[in-house]
C-alpha cells in the first residue's frame, strides 16, 4: 500500500464515527425525489469547504475539494423513496418516505472520503457530485450531463458504489464492461372493438389480442436475442375495461425493456413493434407501442476496475476484497456519467436480511466503512487513470 493510500486511509478511519452518524441523520429524515434540498444542505454541511460549489439540476450540487486540474468526480444519490420503514429503529423514518436504496450509505461514506481528502490533500482534485433525482425521471445524473457542469469542473472520471445485498459483507464488486442494462419503459395499447360479451362474434377482442402479445414478446428473450446478452421483457400492468359482461373496445399495459447491448437496444425496440402489430391485427385489432427510453447500459471503464480491485486487495486484514462479478438487468442512470467520461460503479456487499427497496432494508454501520473503503481505492483509482491520460 502506498503511502499517500496509507494517509488517506488513517483519515478516513478518523472521520467514520462522524459519518455513521452522519448516515442516520440522513436516514431518519428522507425525502423523496425533487425535494432534496434538507438532505442537500445537511450532506453540504458536513462537507469540507472546498475551492468551488455549483448548484445544479435544481436540487443537487458539486463541490470540488482541491486545486485545480483535472479532478476525479465522486457521485451520492440524495433521494429516498416512497416507503413506508418497517425497520423499527430508533432513526428510522416516519414520514413516508425512506432510504431503502442505501443512499444514505453512500452520502456518509461519500463525506468521510471528502473529509479525508481536504485533510490529507491527494494527487488530484476531488468533486463531490451531490445528484438529486436518481430514483425517478426525469434523471437527476442526466441532467448533470447536460448541463455542462462536468466539463466546467474538468472531471475526467467518475466513480461510485452502490451496497448490494445480493454479495456477502466484505464482498466489493469492480466489474469491468457491462454492469446494469438499459432501462427503457413501454406503454403498449390495443384497439379492438367493444361490444356485448355474449356475441364474441361481433367485437374484436383486445383483451385476448393483448393475452397473445404478452406471450408472444417472450420469444423475444428466447428467440431474437444472442443468448449471451441478457434481454428482459416484462408486462408490470395490464387494464382493460369495467364490466365483466362487456368486450372493452381497448386494453392498455405497461413494462419494460432492459438488454445489456446497446446495438440490440434498438432492435429490441423495432421486434417489439412488429411483434405488437402482427398479433394484433391478426386478431382484428391494432397496436400503438410508445416507448420512452431511460437510461442507457452502464459501462465501467476496464482500467478503472482493474487498479480499483488490486488496491482493495492491499487493504490490510483483507476485510475487503474484489473476488465478486456482478452483472445484472437493474438500471442506474450512472450509466449517463459513464457514457460521457471513464467510469467505475462498484457493488458493495451487505449483510441485512432484506432486499433493495423493501420496507425492511437496513444495512449496518459497518457498510458505511465498507462503502469508503470502496469509494477511497476508486478514487485513488481514478486519480492514476487521469493522470496516464493527461486529462
Amino acid at each position: 500500500m502506498s503511502g499517500i493510500h496509507e494517509r488517506l486511509r488513517a483519515a478516513l478511519h478518523a472521520e467514520l464515527p462522524d459519518a455513521c452518524e452522519l448516515r442516520r441523520e440522513l436516514h431518519a429524515e428522507p425525502y423523496v425525489s425533487g425535494l432534496e434540498e434538507p438532505t442537500l444542505k445537511r450532506v453540504l454541511d458536513a462537507l469540507p469547504a472546498g475551492t468551488g460549489l455549483e448548484r445544479v439540476a435544481e436540487t443537487g450540487a458539486l463541490v470540488r475539494i482541491g486545486g485545480d486540474g483535472p479532478a476525479v468526480g465522486v457521485r451520492g444519490e440524495l433521494d429516498a423513496l416512497p416507503i413506508v420503514e418497517e425497520t423499527g429503529v430508533p432513526w428510522a423514518a416516519r414520514n413516508g418516505a425512506m432510504h431503502a436504496c442505501g443512499h444514505d450509505v453512500h452520502l456518509a461514506a461519500l463525506a468521510a472520503l471528502a473529509r479525508a481528502v481536504d485533510r490529507v490533500g491527494a494527487p488530484a482534485p476531488m468533486v463531490a457530485v451531490l445528484q438529486p433525482r436518481e430514483e425517478t425521471y426525469p434523471s437527476g445524473a442526466l441532467d448533470i450531463v447536460e448541463s455542462g457542469a462536468l466539463d466546467r469542473h474538468r472531471i475526467g472520471a467518475m466513480v461510485a458504489a452502490h451496497v448490494q445485498p445480493v454479495l456477502a459483507a466484505g464482498e466489493t464488486a469492480c466489474t469491468p464492461g457491462a454492469v446494469n442494462a438499459s432501462a427503457d419503459e413501454f406503454t403498449l395499447i390495443v384497439r379492438g372493438q367493444g361490444g356485448h360479451a355474449a356475441y364474441p362474434q361481433l367485437s374484436r377482442d383486445p383483451v385476448l389480442a393483448l393475452a397473445q402479445i404478452i406471450v408472444a414478446a417472450q420469444q423475444l428473450v428466447s428467440r431474437d436475442s444472442d443468448p449471451m446478452t441478457p434481454t428482459v421483457v416484462t408486462f408490470g400492468t395490464v387494464t382493460a375495461g369495467t364490466a365483466p359482461n362487456a368486450t372493452p373496445a381497448d386494453a392498455v399495459a405497461r413494462g419494460t425493456l432492459r438488454t445489456m447491448s446497446e446495438v440490440w437496444r434498438e432492435q429490441l425496440h423495432d421486434r417489439f413493434r412488429v411483434i405488437a402489430d402482427g398479433v394484433a391485427r391478426a386478431h382484428g385489432c391494432e397496436a400503438e407501442v410508445l416507448i420512452a427510453r431511460g437510461e442507457p447500459v452502464l459501462v465501467n471503464d476496464a482500467r478503472l476496475a482493474e487498479e480499483t480491485a488490486r488496491l482493495l486487495a492491499l487493504v490490510p486484514g483483507g476485510a475487503h476484497h474484489a473476488p465478486a462479478v456482478l452483472r445484472s438487468c437493474g438500471a442506474d442512470d450512472f450509466a449517463y456519467f459513464a457514457a460521457a467520461v471513464p467510469s467505475l460503479m462498484m457493488f458493495v456487499g451487505t449483510d441485512t436480511s432484506s432486499g433493495l427497496h423493501s420496507p425492511g432494508f437496513l444495512p449496518g454501520d459497518e457498510t458505511v466503512t465498507a462503502v469508503a473503503e470502496s469509494l477511497l481505492a476508486a478514487y485513488l483509482a481514478a486519480a492514476r487513470v487521469i493522470g496516464a491520460d493527461g486529462r
